[in-house]
């Protein structure tokens, strides 16, 4: 059995990483209500915007069509992925490069991915085995939406210019403090809708036109849609880390418990000991 000083030690050593990760919970739930707040707002927006443009494209014959409409062959392929500058957030970080290494290795298999990382956590381990173009980690430090738009005109012109043939983005969709969804989007280019859908565009009046409005509203809907694509990892990394700091607690309470059981236990038997050795040299002097 462990001495009492070392058990004494690991004691202080656990209850200070409880201290430490007690703290982190409490300073990840407060950041996650306000990126909630902001994501639970704009997400309504960001939907029906896309919604309505797909339905416009989808209308839209010919060479009439947008140039973010465009369906090539696909040949190089560029993979957006957002994940934290930080970690102890648990699986948040690994789920999103295991679905980007999916996303090459099977998916895309036999063709040439590239990846663009918004996040330290994506460049640093994917730069190890594919060629990362360029990282945006920066963003987190002020995260609006002119910071986010740039990017996105910057994936625009990759693709516009013939430098990817395809765009698809990579993120954790918040559903709540306990559960991230692993989101693949297809970025560029635009989807169309179909089927019925499709159909309902015919029921609006455009004015100017429909073609004025798509191209007027495309960059637009794209910015908002890698905006909202970030907001969504950004509120849901609070929410995994302050549920990956909330069981850390738990199980640092647990062993700190367990320890000081087993400490009152060496105690009691070094105790016994003493009384032992005493009685035996009293017995060993009257005799």
């Amino acid at each position: 059995m462990a001495n009492l000083k070392e058990i004494r030690n690991r004691i202080a050593s656990v209850s200070s990483t409880m201290q430490i990760t007690s703290a982190m919970k409490m300073v990840s739930a407060a950041k996650l209500k306000k990126a909630q707040d902001a994501i639970t707002a704009m997400r309504p927006y960001s939907d029906k915007l896309t919604e309505l443009l797909q339905s416009l494209s989808a209308s839209l014959e010919g060479d009439a069509g947008s140039v973010y409409a465009q369906n090539r062959e696909v040949n190089k392929v560029l993979v957006v992925a957002i994940t934290s500058n930080r970690g102890l957030c648990g699986a948040f970080n690994t789920n999103i490069i295991k679905q980007s290494m999916l996303l090459a290795n099977q998916t895309y298999a036999g063709k040439q991915v590239e990846f663009m990382a918004i996040g330290k956590k994506a460049n640093d381990i994917l730069k190890k085995k594919y060629t990362v173009i360029e990282n945006h980690s920066s963003v987190y430090e002020d995260l609006t939406f002119e910071a986010v738009s740039a990017i996105a005109e910057e994936l625009m012109a990759l693709f516009t210019n013939g430098t990817y043939d395809k765009i698809e983005i990579v993120y954790n969709k918040f559903k709540n403090a306990a559960t991230q969804i692993v989101m693949t989007e297809q970025f560029l280019p635009i989807v169309p809708v179909s089927g019925e859908a499709a159909t309902t565009a015919a029921d609006y009046v455009y004015e100017p036109s429909k073609f004025e409005i798509v191209e007027q509203l495309i960059p637009k809907s794209l910015k908002t849609q890698l905006y909202k694509g970030v907001r969504d990892s950004f509120a849901s990394e609070h929410g995994a880390r302050m549920t990956a700091m909330h069981k850390a607690t738990d199980n640092a309470t647990e062993l700190r418990n367990q320890l000081k059981l087993t400490y009152n236990k060496a105690r009691q038997a070094a105790i016994t000991n003493e009384i032992l050795e005493i009685v035996g040299g009293a017995e060993a002097l009257s005799n």
